[in-house]
């Protein structure tokens, strides 16, 4: 009796994160310039530079872009490092990916900007989808999507893990992630997992993809987290605990406030070391009015 009735309270914790209020809000990395990276996100990829703040006591600055405001919208929230020029990307980040009607003229444009088209637009080997790649400044790959008029067009972020299922369970019991799409690809030996809130056409989704036979990646240090919202942070962390024992990954900076911004998070990892940040949705709304 003692057992089930301390089961109960974990059972009702885990259906927490399936009734919070979740959405991606920005995904952070690293780049060497941030001007150079603005102009070419700008220009070539078509986002907006919706907000930048230097930190001189941290020695450093941030840049966030995007294609629509960050009350609704994914965006990139890039840091620039004073003096750092550099970044190992490792070996484990895959690359973000942007919607567009039309990947022919959006190659067209990365290339007339000076942009690097690491593969032609065409379709993808054995379907019917039209998609591109192209290389930023810093080395980050975007893959570019030909689909229809969406409210999201920087729709993806890809990360290679050394466990599907494994990822696949976390994602879903630590953060209330649905399953939208599995593919496997025995040809190509890898499997992916699209993760994320909503119909993958209508919302950034997270591409966990498993390369047989590679349990392990470098994470390099250019690539940082996603973040996503939620409206109880300590609530949210007290399941990531109970997640964390089950699969792996651990709490990396405790839920609280932080020190000269107020706004609540919790960070943690992965099993495979891949960080989220959880952050308050009231908070991050009060942040956004006060810029």
């Amino acid at each position: 009796m003692a057992e089930a009735a301390s089961l109960a309270p974990n059972a009702d914790l885990l259906e927490w994160p399936k009734k919070d209020k979740r959405r991606f809000l920005h995904v952070v990395y690293r780049v060497g310039d941030l001007d150079r990276t603005i102009k070419f996100y700008t220009e070539c990829f078509g986002m907006k530079l919706l907000r930048k703040r230097d930190v001189p006591e941290e020695k450093y600055s941030n840049a966030f872009l995007g294609f629509g405001p960050e009350d609704s919208n994914f965006v990139v929230e890039l840091t620039y490092n004073y003096g750092v020029s550099s970044y190992d990307i490792g070996t484990g980040f895959g690359h973000f990916a942007i919607a567009s009607q039309d990947v022919y003229k959006l190659v067209e444009d990365i290339r007339a900007k000076g942009g690097s088209i690491t593969r032609e637009p065409g379709p993808v080997k054995g379907g019917s989808s039209v998609i591109a790649f192209a290389k930023d400044p810093d080395g980050y790959i975007f893959e570019l999507i030909q689909r229809g008029p969406t409210p999201e067009p920087l729709c993806q972020v890809m990360l290679r893990v050394g466990d599907l299922e494994r990822s696949i369970k976390f994602y879903e019991k630590a953060l209330g992630m649905r399953l939208l799409k599995k593919v496997d690809r025995p040809e190509y030996k890898y499997t992916l997992a699209m993760m994320g809130y909503a119909d993958e056409l209508e919302t950034t989704v997270l591409e966990l993809t498993y390369n047989y036979g590679v349990t392990e990646y470098t994470k390099g240090n250019a690539y940082a987290q996603v973040a996503i919202g939620t409206d109880d942070v300590y609530k949210s962390a007290e399941v990531i605990k109970l997640v964390n024992q089950e699969l792996g990954g651990k709490i990396t900076r405790q839920a609280g406030p932080l020190p000269g911004i107020g706004t609540k998070i919790v960070s943690f990892l992965d099993p495979d070391g891949w960080k989220t940040v959880l952050v308050d949705n009231a908070d991050f709304q009060k942040e956004l009015e006060h810029q």
